[in-house]
């Protein structure tokens, strides 16, 4: 069977840069591609990256599906159910409300893809293809999932190919998370050490990035984890929950075994916020401790940022950018609050009468859907813009200036290349392509990977990059 799995184009936010759509591939369709029977033939299409063709004839077409590709992904679904092609849609949109998806394709799958696609497949060849097809609520057994199938991203233009995960879910249930929809598996779950190491040395990289929901979901086998990762001379990042400053053992040990930044969710500095969110990992209390234990230990604060919760009112803009400031954060990504369907946080808007916009285009994080308390809609998309502008103006940039020496050239690729100056070095990019581009950026700025091991693996594209330019 001929089997084609895509990837919809996302919207993009008005801060954002061709960066973000080029960041990494879609690491769930390739787990699709390694579940896939050998007997079957498999192509991966990412709309971000590349032109999609409609005209073909597959057997089957898979969709992963977001919230804001549903209107893309239906209007692909339709395209190819027109000519009798059979199309199923999955993802985590397709998980929260598989109800959006019923209607246009043949089948759903809500859930994990290990539970279900390996039956979907024998079905579809049996001719008993069901509409609806679900997992056990439990989760997959990571165990025996697969590591992606990286030989479907051959010609595609990535900054990163370097990405693996080594969990699922998180221990927390926030409100706005799509951890706290009905239909998504609860908890966290971690993959074998055994398996996660072969995933890393599998990559053949000296630089990985985890791009977990949790890295330390569980703090005890995470610590195991990087004490493997300790003799591999890697470099690599991580995202955490903001309980991170109650592992200082932890945290020195990430960065002694090759981390380089830490990715932290620290939503708000209102307490009431995370309160009303149900985030009772964070105490903004520890905040300033944990960001300075890190630093001290040389790695980067990227801090992830929501406005518009309850509490917010139209200063707390101006007092998030003075606390960023004075706690020389790197890097920020801030998003206005997103209900997104499924989600608790979405059921409470709605029982409230607070949901404005039913365009899902524009729950991408950068659009007020809803009805703030504090301020109006157009004051929260303002403030939000804002705070790109500002924290990433250049008397902020020096003002954040990195407490470690060992820090700088990061801090300036990221502040100047990607934010700051993000559609002149998209351009290079295209010269060059992302992925070069990205691999020169990573031996500029961690110059441990240029050690005897990384200029091993220094392919000759790279060397012909250096020398360019």
């Amino acid at each position: 069977m001929n089997i084609k799995l895509i990837s919809p184009r996302s919207t993009m936010r008005p801060m954002d840069s061709a960066w973000k759509t080029h960041m990494a591939p879609p690491l769930g369709l390739l787990v699709v591609g390694a579940l896939t029977p050998a007997e079957h033939e498999v192509q991966m299409v990412d709309e971000n990256v590349e032109s999609l063709v409609i005209d073909d004839n597959p057997q089957l077409v898979g969709i992963s599906v977001k919230v804001d590709t549903l209107d893309r992904a239906v209007a692909i679904a339709r395209a190819y159910c027109s000519r009798g092609v059979k199309v199923v849609m999955g993802g985590i949109h397709a998980t929260a409300c598989p109800e959006d998806c019923l209607d246009e394709a043949d089948a759903v799958v809500v859930g994990e893809a290990e539970e279900s696609w390996p039956g979907l497949l024998q079905d579809i060849s049996a001719g008993r293809l069901q509409r609806l097809y679900r997992g056990s609520g439990r989760g997959a057994d990571l165990a025996s999932s697969p590591a992606p199938r990286w030989e479907l991203l051959r010609g595609k233009n990535y900054l990163f190919t370097n990405t693996l995960t080594m969990s699922r879910g998180c221990p927390w249930r926030c409100e706005f998370c799509y951890n706290s929809a009905e239909n998504v598996t609860p908890g966290f779950r971690m993959k074998p050490l055994a398996q996660i190491l072969r995933e890393v040395k599998g990559m053949g990289e000296s630089h990985v990035m985890f791009i977990d929901d949790n890295f330390i979901g569980d703090p005890v086998r995470a610590r195991a984890l990087v004490e493997a990762l300790r003799p591999l001379g890697l470099v690599w990042h991580a995202a955490v929950s903001a309980d991170i400053g109650r592992h200082e053992d932890l945290i020195e040990a990430m960065a002694e075994s090759g981390c380089k930044s830490l990715f932290i969710g620290f939503e708000s500095i209102l307490t009431e916020n995370l309160r009303e969110c149900r985030k009772k990992q964070n105490r903004v209390a520890d905040y300033n401790r944990t960001i300075a234990r890190i630093h001290a230990s040389g790695m980067l604060v990227n801090a992830s940022l929501v406005f518009g919760f309850d509490g917010d009112g139209p200063t707390v803009f101006q007092d998030t950018l003075d606390w960023l400031v004075g706690n020389h954060i790197a890097t920020m990504t801030a998003h206005i609050l997103t209900p997104y369907p499924g989600t608790q946080l979405y059921r409470r808007l709605q029982a409230e009468g607070r949901i404005l916009e039913r365009n899902l285009t524009q729950y991408n994080t950068a659009h007020c859907v809803f009805q703030p308390r504090g301020m109006s809609p157009a004051e929260l998309e303002a403030g939000h813009r804002w705070m790109y502008d500002q924290f990433y103006s250049w008397p902020h940039i020096l003002r954040r200036w990195p407490v470690s020496p060992r820090q700088v050239t990061a801090y300036l690729e990221f502040n100047l290349l990607y934010r700051k100056y993000g559609k002149v070095t998209c351009r290079l990019g295209e010269w060059v392509g992302m992925r070069n581009l990205a691999r020169l950026a990573r031996v500029l700025a961690y110059p441990r990977w240029r050690g005897k091991r990384g200029e091993e693996k220094l392919g000759r594209a790279e060397k012909l990059l250096v020398v360019r330019c």
